[in-house]
């Protein structure tokens, strides 16, 4: 029992020094409001984004991904008058040519997209503890190639996951979605391996870019599957209490996924230093400890 009784306490005191090992992550580097400036950048960006998968899918003809996908789960939760509106809004882009639009999108999806490419090398500079010291004609250039490797892997997951959807039936549709997930979650993961990697003012090793950006995917997978479950069952924007909570999960959602960026990189760095420092009281030691 008084073995037990020890084992239980070494077992909290770990838990706890892991607790104030990341509150002091958490103070020292300023996670919280970096994660405030990428979703407020993301925010931004997203309306961007829908912008220039509106105009992908009415150039390759796919407008049944609004109508027979989106609309069906939009309909019921707006008033009739904001739905007619969104899907009016909707049938004149598809109606219309969509080069300009996907054009004009692009080029508006990776600008803002910079912009969240360049506040994520304000937190990596923090997390590394490396003074930024890359001019803003260096800084630019690299944001805007992450941008848009950011924007095409983005676009292309959520293409395999709408259009693709109906392109094969029958006995192949389980093997085809399967594999088609699979490759949308490949896009991300390279396209936030390329920016946890080459965003930070000395570039990581690809061992530990890729797994942060695997980290990063897996955790943002979990947390839009719980999003899109939300939205399916308990949102309804027919209400002005409704509407208000709408916004603020849309927001929250975001801060959530950028928190989830931050605790992936800086989990990323303290193993780094552990395995390669040999701290004495790493994390990893932590964890083993309450284990």
């Amino acid at each position: 029992m008084a073995r037990a009784r020890t084992d239980n306490r070494g077992h909290w005191a770990s838990f706890k020094a892991l607790v104030d090992l990341w509150v002091d992550l958490f103070d020292r580097h300023n996670l919280l409001t970096y994660a405030s400036a990428i979703a407020f950048q993301t925010f931004v960006a997203v309306v961007a984004l829908l912008l220039l998968v509106l105009g992908v899918l009415s150039e390759i003809g796919r407008q049944d991904v609004w109508t027979k996908q989106i609309a069906p789960e939009i309909e019921p939760k707006v008033l009739h008058q904001v739905y007619d509106g969104i899907n009016a809004t909707i049938d004149k882009i598809f109606g219309s040519s969509s080069v300009g639009l996907i054009a004009f999108a692009a080029v508006l999806t990776i600008w803002e997209t910079s912009g969240v490419v360049r506040a994520c090398m304000g937190a990596f500079a923090q997390i590394y503890e490396d003074e930024e010291t890359r001019p803003w004609w260096i800084r630019f250039p690299i944001s805007f190639g992450i941008a848009l490797v950011l924007t095409a892997g983005v676009l292309g997951a959520l293409l395999l996951t709408t259009a693709a959807r109906t392109a094969v039936h029958g006995s192949w549709g389980v093997p085809f979605a399967i594999a088609r997930w699979l490759l949308a979650l490949a896009l991300l993961t390279l396209a936030f391996g390329i920016l946890v990697r080459y965003a930070p003012v000395k570039p990581r090793t690809s061992r530990w870019a890729s797994g942060g950006a695997t980290l990063c995917v897996v955790a943002w997978t979990v947390q839009s599957l719980i999003f899109v479950e939300y939205l399916r069952t308990f949102a309804n924007y027919q209400t002005p209490a409704g509407s208000l909570l709408g916004i603020y999960f849309v927001t929250t959602f975001l801060y959530v996924a950028a928190i989830i960026l931050m605790v992936g990189v800086e989990l990323d760095e303290q193993l780094r230093e552990d395995v390669s420092e040999g701290q004495e009281r790493g994390i990893l030691e932590l964890v083993k400890d309450m284990l």
